[in-house]
């Protein structure tokens, strides 16, 4: 009996401490934004404000000159990144730059976006080097009966290894496999307002738990 209890106990151990290790591997979800200030960020602050504990990209007022992007000063490899994201202003187009890096002396990124606005939602796109879509598109209809173009949509981008997977407001839209070994998995995370007509691009609630490499 006293075997049987020993026996039972260390493999209670073992379980548990199983389970702590996945959760812990998985790491804790980090406020990359905490609504008041732009700590841990960069870029041109003429094109972004915080308004109402948001992130804000663009304006109504006039034309977007050019695409321009508020970036993490920190880079990222493989995580799952949340962020609920609306957009205002007719034409409007925006995105999430992932495993990117800025231009020198530019004001465009290089890398992966998680796309938004218009036919553009939920799609994969290969900013500034292959210069199209990559993924995406399939799940149109489906798309179509869950986002809500003038209210705020549920974004989650996750990241690890070669593998790319965009999920807007429960609807899995990519699962992409990247080909290429020479393209980077690890950059910096950046908020997009497309260059056009007079628009906006709203940000918020944006957390990031990075993954075991």
């Amino acid at each position: 009996m006293r075997v049987l209890l020993i026996t039972s106990w260390v493999w209670t151990v073992l379980m548990v401490s199983a389970i702590f290790t996945s959760v812990s591997s998985a790491g804790e979800a980090v406020v990359l934004f905490d609504g008041k200030s732009f700590d841990g960020w960069e870029g041109n602050l003429d094109m972004f404000r915080i308004e109402d504990g948001s992130v804000v990209g663009g304006t109504l007022q006039k034309q977007i000159p050019h695409n321009e992007f508020l970036c993490t000063k920190q880079e990222y490899g493989d995580f799952e990144l949340r962020l609920k994201i609306k957009v205002k202003g007719e034409g409007v187009n925006a995105g999430i730059q992932i495993r990117s890096k800025r231009m020198a002396d530019h004001h465009e990124v290089i890398g992966y976006q998680a796309d938004v606005g218009e036919a553009y939602w939920g799609k994969l796109y290969d900013e500034s080097r292959r210069n199209r879509i990559l993924a995406g598109g399939d799940k149109a209809d489906e798309l179509a009966k869950v986002l809500k173009l003038d209210d705020w949509n549920d974004y989650v981008i996750r990241c690890e290894g070669p593998r790319i997977q965009l999920t807007l407001n429960g609807v899995k839209t990519v699962d992409y496999v990247e080909q290429d070994e020479d393209i980077a998995r690890r950059g910096i995370i950046g908020l997009q307002i497309h260059g056009g007509p007079p628009s906006e691009a709203w940000y918020k609630d944006i957390t990031i738990v990075e993954l075991d490499d």
